[in-house]
């Protein structure tokens, strides 16, 4: 083999190194350093979109020629470099931030390739390895973690101090949908009455929640309301275990994360570990397992029993009637109220509702803090109208079959009489169900009248062209794209509804 041809071969190599490493960094800082997503991620482009990975197999093929014919393993590695086609030649690219942490994934990464260039000294080798980039950042991800939690244990630490310091009653919300608009509805029944302050957006991990209360909370806080998410069992736990609730709340059970858990049994269970180091505990038992569960606990805990039918029994009820919702707060009172901005849900109020009466805010001040406008919260089921007189709905932070049926809904109610556009790339994260609520979503498309289906990119796009009709979908490849399709053809009085959207590493 010639010193020209081989070192061509190495320049490949590092080329191809170099863009699938860049490429996958940024997926991996996409999906919160979490190991094991690069991979899923690797293999949702594969699967849905499999023309992307097209040059996957070109470049395992050539890998494989390598061994014999050295030559090939310039196109291996240049191949390998290209897939996800649709993903490495997005315009513009979306290049990693290169903050400490993606710094460190890097150097490890790295790492391991030089140690296998080295080891081996074959550019073959090499070059076959680019195929492996996802999977090899996931390694290097789950080896990096416990370094990850020792680097972030001191603002843990400080987290703990400060929250010692103030010692405010904790109350920390979990559920498949709903946390941030049940937080918000807290948030603003407590503060007449209570000096309250929550974590902000969604900011619901460990490292969020510290970062929330290093930031945020006050000498004068006297409630502190945490959101808390999970992507498997054993993560709430550990957030109850460093900032303990007093109360701990679950909104409800759904689809959201089964293609991480696994099973619906999986989600309860990693749920319900909120309720362990909690006096209080306040549970939407329209859910069968959390009705379960809150007669399972009420011998050990305080059970706070919330509902949104007329006829169970419940400390707190709030049963959607036409256009209103009757709050009842058992043995308290009862209120008429319109319903907040965007529909919302009723079991968030009457979460809400119940953690503010444990608090014990008076009636009177939650009666009138409903019966203003409730709070709504950001791009979910937002309504405006432009300056062309078009509605918009903004409902791009929900990923939930319910919340898309009750933007639609809305959708509906606004452009009746006109045209509904309905802009999404889908849901994600629903594990089997995914395909089927994503085509169940379309045929709700298609039961509205006038309504035009936009579907964005790859991802679902099998499964709501599956419920659509062809003369009333359009596909493009881009938010940006839907955008420029309908902004010719909207007119005034037309709505356009923005279902999900998803982050710029997905199909």
């Amino acid at each position: 083999m010639s010193a020209a041809l081989t070192a061509a071969e190495w320049a490949a190599v590092a080329a191809g190194t170099a863009a699938a490493d860049l490429t996958w960094w940024r997926v991996a800082q996409r999906e919160h350093y979490e190991p094991g997503r690069n991979t899923a991620m690797l293999r949702m482009w594969a699967t849905r979109t499999p023309v992307s990975a097209l040059p996957y197999a070109v470049g395992a093929v050539c890998a494989a020629g390598a061994f014999r014919y050295p030559v090939l393993g310039i196109p291996a590695a240049l191949a390998a470099a290209a897939a996800p086609v649709g993903l490495v030649f997005r315009k513009p690219f979306p290049r990693p931030a290169f903050t400490q942490r993606l710094r460190r994934l890097a150097g490890g990464t790295v790492a391991v390739q030089l140690a296998a260039a080295v080891a081996f000294r074959s550019p073959a080798v090499s070059a076959a390895l680019v195929l492996f980039t996802a999977p090899v950042t996931d390694g290097v991800l789950a080896a990096l973690k416990p370094l990850e939690a020792k680097l972030g244990s001191k603002f843990v630490t400080s987290a703990r101090a400060r929250l010692a310091q103030v010692s405010p009653d904790v109350v920390a919300i979990t559920g498949s949908y709903g946390k941030t608009s049940t937080k918000a509805y807290v948030e603003a029944l407590l503060a007449p009455e209570k000096s309250v302050f929550a974590s902000p957006a969604s900011f619901n991990n460990m490292m969020g929640l510290s970062r929330s209360i290093n930031d945020g909370l006050s000498g004068s806080t006297e409630v502190f309301v945490a959101e808390m998410g999970t992507y498997g069992p054993g993560e709430i736990r550990r957030l109850t275990e460093t900032f303990p609730p007093r109360i701990a709340a679950i909104t409800t059970i759904g689809e959201a994360h089964l293609e991480r858990m696994g099973s619906r049994a999986a989600i309860v269970t990693a749920k319900l570990e909120i309720t362990e180091r909690a006096e209080i505990v306040v549970l939407n038992t329209d859910v069968p397992e959390l009705a379960e569960a809150a007669d399972r606990l009420q011998s050990s805990k305080t059970v706070v029993r919330v509902s949104t039918r007329p006829d169970t029994v419940a400390d707190v009820r709030v049963v959607p009637d036409g256009d209103a919702w009757v709050l009842t707060d058992e043995g308290r009172g009862t209120t008429r109220i319109a319903q907040p901005p965007g529909g919302g849900h009723p079991v968030n109020l009457a979460i809400a509702t119940g953690i503010a009466r444990v608090l014990g805010v008076s009636w009177a001040s939650i009666e009138a803090t409903v019966g203003r406008k409730l709070p709504g919260v950001a791009h979910r089921a937002e309504a405006s109208v432009n300056e062309a007189g078009i509605h918009v709905i903004d409902d791009t932070y929900n990923a939930n079959p319910d919340g898309a049926a009750q933007a639609l809904a809305l959708a509906r109610q606004l452009g009746e009489g006109h045209r509904v556009w309905v802009v999404t790339p889908g849901m994600v994260e629903l594990g089997s169900s995914q395909d089927q609520r994503n085509r169940e979503f379309a045929e709700q498309v298609m039961a509205t009248p006038g309504a035009t289906l936009v579907v964005v990119g790859g991802t679902n796009r099998r499964p709501l062209v599956a419920g659509s009709v062809p003369d009333r979908t359009v596909l493009v490849p881009s938010r940006q794209a839907a955008m420029a399709h309908i902004s010719g053809k909207a007119e005034p009085g037309d709505v356009v509804l923005f279902e999900n959207d998803l982050p710029d590493h997905y199909p």
